[in-house]
């Protein structure tokens, strides 16, 4: 069964993706923080991240950071709320190694066939 770890500091977000994903056979795991995603991401070696890049504490440019620091090979896929090109975060994301982008407000059938298609890589 693939593992997915889901990262938002907004509970709503985090509970709605986790009751997607469990619903498609896939184990979800949660994080609220970048801090609790980088513990998480070392302890339970998720398939794939999908990552708020706006979180409270470190954000998720920091926790992929981190993450890529400690396991290059690690799938991550960012959510923002933004545009891409805002601040220079999409240029960031993807020099860190980040799979690509999803946009708030989630749209269902974006969402899975992005994680889909990710978990089968």
């Amino acid at each position: 069964m693939a593992k997915l770890l889901i990262v938002d500091d907004e509970a709503d977000i985090r509970e709605f993706a986790a009751n997607f994903f469990s619903k498609r056979k896939i184990e979800v795991i949660t994080a609220s923080s970048g801090e609790e995603a980088v513990e998480i991401t070392e302890k339970h070696k998720p398939d794939l991240i999908l990552m708020d890049i706006k979180m409270n504490g470190i954000n998720g440019i920091e926790a992929l950071r981190r993450i890529k620091e400690k396991n290059k090979d690690a799938k991550v896929i960012m959510v923002t709320g933004r545009k891409p090109e805002d601040e220079g975060s999409f240029d960031q994301c993807q020099r860190l190694g980040a799979l690509g982008y999803v946009h708030k407000p989630l749209e269902l059938g974006e969402l899975e066939r992005v994680v889909m298609s990710a978990l089968v890589k």
